[in-house]
């Protein structure tokens, strides 16, 4: 059922529903709560840590009218609880004022408590005549626009009474393992009547979609001994000369890694292979000496890259190498001329190899004679855009890369169609960063080291998570950067993040590299491949609100020049469990170690992510389940294709994949 067909939602409530990507019934079941209320557990505001979450029952004594500070809109209103006053900020959320109407509520959100002065910043808050009547553990989802917790509870809660999910696992296998009945963990995971009943829903749930997911990569997959039809003539001696290419000696896990791909494009079999290797380890040392293989060979070779900004630079790698080869560049950015010619050359075989982005994978890019493909930071791309890189020819050989490690038992799960190679070691010579924890006091001071730094022409990367402060977890980046430019006029600042266009983000970049900024300050958009030897220092906002593996890709953007390079980690939130993470981060540059503590202290569900997943997990990503469930997922997948029992399953799961396929591709 469409969703303004709801009781009590209409066309206005609709709209709203549509921005949080909620368009029937179907998926509002499926828009799990971000956190719940423990209705038992109301607290005095003047008793909670700096940058913890808190429900607070208060007064609305007054508000203030919206107000701007530089691009941003906030709305602070006067809060008194057993005769102590402080005050909630809403940022960029004008509405919320008209809703500040003086009378008693339930504020939840987080806490700041800085020099005596304390405030919940863009907490949710209702009415404690509507919510006092709410038993155990609430539900509070994520809202948009006029939405409001109740109209979002009334409304899935009816949703649930006309929606049907049932299970795509045999019942026998259900029956085997003692699965819950999956209506039931719908119901149970948006009113759980306790910790424990939250959780068992959650993981039953997890178990469903990952039993889809991992059926359809099988049924994707096929047959994974296709047979290449062409002939790779390439030999050992002349791979071996090329790598004296490059300024260093290949490590231990690099040889390997190019014997396999050898080995690979010499047998009958094609090859699908995720090559895993930590920051700094030497991918792409491993993906050109493969891309030598093809072209040595006769034929064509992509290059495929998640942004713009590492396209250029992989393009000037590539160029670079190899010399003696055509090497062509196509991204969103190029002209309309240049696409055009561009994919007139690439049809008659003018070019030996083609860098670029998505742009890449347009229908109208024809290859004479494609046969290898190299796939930059898969975990930027779905399963749906390596099939249609590879689809540019017949039977393509293909190469994947990730610097993010993963844990080896969740890749065989998650990457279960690839072969896996891992690079275990660094160059030699690679420098060891240093990783420090920054506590307020100090926070002057490292601003100091970092103006002096500059003036010796070292450059650093200050990071923020978003690029606005819309939850009231982080700090703005561009809050940030009016910030430290005011306080350090010396230093020349860029600014960076996901809402500029391509062509913007390129040119800051290449202004960077070429030193004619000192600092960038940035989100997460640096956190992948980006290469500036003179950046030696790395500074984290909210560091414990990243995950290890996240923080370590961060990490790892400096260090790559010969100087001695630091790590700073700002933090929020000094409890004991965030610094006992951050500590454990410090301890470490082993990304491998990282990624299993990571999974260990945050589960599966947050540790492959949206990112990590490709966005194929996105409408589960609220969910809180252990590593457990998904190694039981696919346990019964194993099961139930042993059994060929796969009726209903290739039906929903090949639907499902389908319906993610025209998501990510457009």
């Amino acid at each position: 059922m469409r969703i303004e067909e709801l009781t009590g939602v209409g066309e206005k409530r609709a709209k709203d529903f549509a921005k949080l990507g909620i368009y029937d019934t179907e998926k509002l079941v499926s828009y799990f709560p971000r956190a719940y209320l423990d209705m038992t557990n109301r607290v005095s505001v003047q008793s909670v840590p700096h940058n913890e979450l808190a429900l607070v029952a208060c007064k609305i004594v007054g508000c203030d009218p919206v107000r701007y500070t530089g691009r941003v809109k906030f709305v602070r209103a006067h809060l008194e609880q057993d005769g102590y006053y402080f005050t909630a900020v809403w940022f960029n959320m004008p509405y919320i004022a008209k809703k500040l109407i003086a009378g008693e509520y339930l504020f939840y959100g987080r806490v700041s408590n800085r020099y005596g002065q304390i405030s919940l910043v863009n907490p949710s808050f209702e009415k404690i005549g509507g919510i006092s009547r709410l038993k155990g553990l609430v539900p509070v989802y994520g809202l948009s626009g006029s939405l409001t917790q109740k109209v979002v509870r009334d409304s899935v809660q009816r949703a649930l009474r006309m929606e049907t999910r049932a299970s795509i696992i045999p019942a026998d296998l259900r029956k085997k393992y003692a699965l819950l009945p999956l209506n039931g963990a719908y119901a149970a995971i948006h009113a759980p009547k306790s910790q424990e009943e939250m959780k068992k829903a959650a993981e039953r749930i997890a178990i469903e979609e990952y039993f889809t997911l991992v059926s359809a990569f099988k049924l994707i997959k096929g047959d994974k001994n296709e047979a290449r039809g062409r002939t790779y003539t390439v030999s050992a001696q002349e791979v071996a000369e090329f790598e004296k290419r490059f300024p260093f000696e290949f490590t231990g896990g690099q040889q390997k890694a190019v014997r396999a791909i050898f080995d690979n494009l010499k047998s009958p079999v094609r090859m699908n292979r995720l090559l895993q290797g930590d920051v700094g380890s030497g991918k792409t040392a491993v993906a050109l000496t493969g891309i030598f293989m093809a072209m040595k060979s006769g034929f064509q070779a992509a290059y495929l890259s998640p942004t713009e900004v590492l396209a250029e630079q992989n393009y000037r790698l590539l160029q670079k190498v190899f010399p003696e080869y055509k090497v062509a560049y196509l991204a969103g950015s190029c002209t309309v001329k240049e696409k055009r010619e561009i994919k007139t050359a690439l049809q008659t075989g003018e070019y030996d190899v083609l860098c670029g982005t998505h742009a890449v994978l347009q229908a109208d890019v024809v290859f004479k004679n494609l046969a290898f493909c190299v796939c930059d930071e898969q975990h930027r791309f779905g399963v749906a855009q390596r099939n249609s890189l590879s689809e540019k020819g017949e039977n393509i050989d293909v190469l994947v890369m990730s610097a993010t490690p993963i844990p080896r038992t969740l890749s065989l799960i998650f990457y279960g169609d690839l072969d896996i190679t891992v690079i275990p070691d660094k160059p030699a010579g690679r420098q060891e960063i240093v990783t420090s924890i920054i506590p307020d006091r100090k926070y002057d001071d490292m601003l100091v080291y970092i103006a002096e730094e500059a003036k010796k022409g070292r450059q650093a990367y200050f990071v923020c998570a978003k690029i606005e402060d819309d939850e009231g977890q982080i700090t703005s980046v561009t809050e940030l950067y009016e910030e430290i430019r005011a306080r350090l006029p010396s230093v020349r600042f860029a600014l960076l993040h996901g809402r500029m266009k391509d062509k913007e983000k390129t040119a800051v970049m290449s202004a960077f590299k070429n030193k004619e900024y000192d600092c960038l300050v940035s989100t997460t958009v640096i956190e992948v491949g980006v290469d500036v030897p003179d950046a030696t220092i790395m500074a984290i906002y909210n560091a414990e609100r990243f995950g290890l593996s996240q923080l370590h890709q961060l990490r790892g953007r400096v260090g790559r020049g010969s100087e001695k390079s630091y790590c700073f980690l700002l933090i929020g939130s000094e409890s004991d469990t965030a610094l006992e993470r951050l500590r454990f981060f410090k301890s470490t540059n082993d990304g491998f170690e990282l990624a299993e503590r990571d999974l260990e202290i945050r589960g599966g569900g947050d540790f492959l992510g949206t990112r990590q997943s490709g966005r194929i997990l996105n409408e589960i990503k609220n969910l809180r389940y252990s590593s457990e469930a998904v190694f039981l997922a696919k346990k019964l997948s194993d099961e139930a294709f042993e059994r060929g029992d796969l009726g209903e399953i290739r039906a929903v799961s090949m639907k499902k994949y389908e319906s993610l396929k025209d998501v990510v591709l457009n």
